[in-house]
């Protein structure tokens, strides 16, 4: 059976060679593109955003040596009943529920609940129908882009223009029938959000525990034995999953405590589409969305000073480096890639893009931040986000993929 690296990246299943050597040029390249970057954020941005680009940086880490892949993970449950990967999902959310909630209704920081209407509904269908064409979903897209994989590089770039699409669009969606957002700690009290949030996810994680024994007689562990000591796993990948999950909650709640907000990806994919497009001379503020107070804000300054952009390039180094140590940079570009395979990258990144931008956020900032801050639409997000995944798995042999 494949592990869910080998799903994400197409790795050969190889383990870092040696000891703790890994790739020495990659990791000096990484640490001293880091070092001037980080100055750089330090000087033109302030030390808040600089200690949310090492917070990206060690998500970059944990997501890479975890293997923590949204995508593998709903892939595995649909066509093999294997539910490792979802009961980990399920366990970060609730973790990081139990820890969010509190924060914000304290005041200290602001949750992503976003309106709930048909266009979270699409949004999200496309999205989940995109990410297994595309073969990563946000933050899968990025870390394996800073693994080396070339073909997650397309599903990248197509990723970016269907995002920035999304926002002509957007306005539209928004000017028909919706609820409004919906804060579900608003609604019961943040105790009874927390207890209502946990019980679903444990009714859930039941349901699909119940699902893969009834198929396999058993249930796989989340904390499986390191193959090697704890420190040199700790350091070279490999992790058990339930490090990843810990790592993630950890630094998912610096994330809110420092930022004001929670982990939030797309919105840098969008930006960044528009800023190429304005440098080449298109007048983005004719478009609605850019006349917005935030993004035409943004869209007028460095992306040093947007705090999704700091944080995904510091994630992108950082799995950079996590690759480097594990002695893996590249591996995923070892597969030819057939027309069918960058086809389907350039299909899912596009749905991937505009499904984000409709439905207010990817697996990262609808999917997790969503659902951990108490938003309906995560979990609107979460149902409509599967069933695209089951279509998706359903189309990937169509474009010579496996599953």
């Amino acid at each position: 059976m494949s592990t869910l690296a080998e799903a994400i990246n197409g790795e050969s299943p190889r383990r870092a060679a040696g000891a703790l050597g890994g790739d020495r040029f990659v990791i000096t390249s990484v640490l001293l593109a880091g070092a001037i970057l980080g100055a750089m954020v330090w000087s033109l941005g302030s030390p808040r955003l600089f200690w949310l680009y090492l917070i990206g940086g060690g998500l970059g880490v944990a997501l890479y040596h975890a293997a923590f892949g949204f995508t593998a993970g709903w892939r595995n449950f649909i066509v093999r009943r294997r539910s490792r990967g979802l009961r980990a999902q399920l366990l970060l959310i609730g973790i990081a529920s139990v820890l969010f909630i509190p924060v914000i209704a304290a005041g200290q920081a602001n949750g992503n609940i976003a309106p709930v209407g048909g266009f979270v509904v699409l949004g999200s269908f496309l999205f989940g129908l995109g990410m297994q064409l595309g073969g990563g979903c946000g933050s899968g897209t990025l870390f394996t882009v800073a693994a080396g994989n070339r073909r997650m590089l397309i599903t990248l770039l197509a990723f970016i223009a269907g995002s920035v699409i999304g926002t002509l669009h957007l306005p539209w969606w928004l000017s028909g029938p919706n609820m409004g957002p919906v804060n579900l700690a608003l609604t019961f009290d943040p105790l009874g959000g927390i207890l209502l949030q946990v019980a679903l996810l444990a009714a859930l994680g039941w349901v699909i525990m119940a699902v893969e024994r009834e198929r396999h007689g058993d249930v796989e562990r989340l904390l499986m034995a390191p193959g090697q000591s704890w420190w040199r796993t700790l350091i070279t990948g490999n992790w058990p999953l339930l490090w990843g999950v810990v790592a993630l909650a950890g630094l998912g709640l610096l994330t809110l405590l420092v930022a004001g907000q929670p982990w939030g990806i797309t919105f840098a994919f969008t930006l960044w589409g528009a800023k190429a497009l304005a440098a080449v001379g298109v007048d983005m503020s004719q478009f609605e969305y850019w006349t917005w107070s935030y993004p035409a804000q943004v869209l007028e300054q460095s992306v040093l000073l947007e705090v999704t952009s700091v944080m995904a390039f510091g994630l992108i180094l950082g799995a950079m480096l996590a690759a480097g140590l594990a002695g893996r940079y590249n591996a995923g570009s070892l597969n030819r890639l057939g027309l069918g395979n960058v086809s389907a990258a350039v299909i899912g990144g596009l749905l991937m893009g505009y499904g984000a931008r409709l439905a207010f956020g990817c697996n990262i900032g609808a999917f997790f931040s969503g659902i951990a801050t108490g938003s309906l639409h995560g979990w609107v997000w979460f149902v409509f986000g599967f069933l695209g995944s089951i279509v998706g798995v359903a189309l990937r042999p169509r474009f010579g993929m496996e599953n």
